[in-house]
């Protein structure tokens, strides 16, 4: 009689891989970025955004300064004072505490990485004026990256929907003209070589008048696309070596992000950016208790970092 071999199903053991594998794991580091997700709404919903967000998601609710403030405070007390702090979302400006929130983390000391598509809630009147005064107090310890999937409209509209590119191109302007520090992040989903993609930028940015280099990786983010459904393969603890990556390269080894889930009583704290749902990677309600090693069981471990070398960070 012939028996045959079952496997498991791919990233379902946090030990094993489907083949048996020992799964790659990270260690924590040290913080080299904290990331605050303000709430998972948002003014335009994108056709493939990973964290689903839109008018209508509340999955993770806007952060108040009192949800922020004891994660500075065990950033201090850790002696983690001059850090970057992320913000994502959602689209972070539709938070009502936004301001009082970066003036807040700006005063401790800390850089701040500002996610915005730069659209209407970035370009009401009083958050306008809010930015004008934090960059007046703090100079380019405020970067402001903004989403701009390509450098034409018409591929830009078909992920955002029509007229979004020439709204964040008025928001890019304004930034500009009150000399922000700025950045962009595109995406590589358009089947074109990266020399290709930033010559593109390149233009759109000399066209408009943009202070942004875009030769450089930081000025010019372009990030591996994330398909849910994609066959990702796993990582496995030999697969450092045969790959020649550093698990310290990893942005689980450096960075965490705080959300706060609709109907919980506090925030908490996910292994990173890329996967604010699942509850395998939420990693407690302290920093403290984040400061753990994280298996890689999840495809966007394979696809986004380890294979595809992305980093939220700057």
């Amino acid at each position: 009689m012939a028996y045959t071999l079952k496997l498991a199903a791919k990233f379902s053991d946090p030990d094993l891989t489907a083949k048996g594998e020992a799964r790659a794991v990270v260690s924590y580091d040290g913080t080299k970025t904290l990331w605050f997700n303000t709430g998972t709404l948002c003014n335009i919903e994108c056709v493939n955004c990973y964290i689903e967000s839109s008018p209508s998601n509340d999955r993770l609710v806007y952060l108040s300064l009192a949800d922020v403030i004891p994660f500075l405070d065990e950033l201090e007390a850790a002696g983690e004072t001059t850090i970057e702090i992320g913000f994502t979302g959602g689209e972070p400006f539709m938070a009502p505490e936004i301001l009082a929130i970066l003036d807040e983390v700006l005063a401790r000391g800390h850089s701040v990485l500002m996610l915005t598509n730069a659209m209407q809630p970035m370009m009401r009147p009083r958050i306008k004026g809010g930015l004008i005064q934090l960059r007046e107090r703090y100079g380019t310890r405020l970067t402001m990256r903004v989403s701009l999937d390509h450098y034409t409209a018409a591929f830009h509209d078909t992920e955002r929907g029509a007229g979004s590119f020439e709204s964040t191109l008025a928001g890019l302007r304004w930034l500009a003209e009150n000399d922000f520090k700025m950045a962009l992040a595109g995406r590589t989903m358009w089947g074109e070589d990266e020399a290709s993609e930033r010559q593109g930028y390149g233009r759109l940015i000399e066209s408009t008048g943009l202070p942004i280099d875009p030769s450089d990786a930081a000025d010019l983010v372009l990030f591996p696309e994330m398909q849910p459904d994609a066959d990702s393969p796993e990582i496995t603890s030999d697969c450092w070596d045969i790959l020649n990556v550093s698990p310290s390269a990893q942005m689980c080894a450096s960075q965490r992000m705080v959300v706060k889930r609709k109907g919980a009583a506090k925030a908490t704290v996910q292994a990173c950016t890329l996967l604010p749902y699942d509850q395998r990677f939420n990693l407690g309600e302290t920093l403290q208790e984040a400061r753990k090693e994280v298996a890689l069981n999840h495809s966007y471990c394979a696809s986004f970092c380890v294979l595809g070398g992305g980093s939220c960070s700057a």
